[in-house]
């Protein structure tokens, strides 16, 4: 399970490996349900796929769940019983006109729709979603590729009132 503190008005937890931000994303998966937006933050390199890649397998979607940079949005289905899995890489999109393009509301209510890249873009998808900044060690000898990070979570909107991570 996660060491999750929560600090100023959001959830931190720590990670130093790629398996450690996957276990964050299974972590968060277990409160996610179909209709349940969450938009991904931080610089390139930060994790916001591999994050993505533990909430689809806790979702149990088929995979694999890659970044979907080129081809924007690709959905995942369920293996099973629950949602499926809709990965958006908005970092290509201007602005949220280019979101609605996608016509995303189609599928929202019988996905988790993950959205890297999504702040300032994706806010009127829905009301009620998770903010999630992953944010690298500072410096210019950080490794994009490995080293520590910090994840920051914020429920935003009635469905995520009350959120308390750590205990499911």
């Amino acid at each position: 399970m996660t060491a999750w503190v929560f600090e100023e008005g959001q959830w931190l937890a720590r990670a130093d490996t790629a398996d450690a931000i996957r276990k964050i994303g299974a972590d968060l998966a277990a409160r996610l349900r179909a209709g349940d937006v969450v938009v991904l933050d931080g610089p390139l390199g930060a994790g916001k796929t591999t994050l993505t890649q533990g909430i689809g397998a806790a979702l149990g979607v088929r995979g694999p769940v890659t970044s979907p940079t080129f081809v924007i949005a690709r959905a995942h289905p369920a293996l099973g019983p629950g949602p499926q899995l809709v990965h958006v890489d908005a970092y290509r999109l201007a602005d949220g006109a280019e979101v609605a393009d996608l016509d995303l509301d189609e599928e929202i209510e019988r996905a988790v729709t993950v959205v890297e890249w999504g702040a300032g873009k994706v806010e009127g998808l829905s009301a009620d979603r998770l903010t999630v900044r992953i944010e690298r060690a500072a410096g210019e000898h950080a490794d994009p590729s490995g080293g520590q990070r910090t994840v920051r979570v914020r429920g935003v909107g009635p469905r995520w009132a009350g959120l308390v991570l750590g205990s499911v």
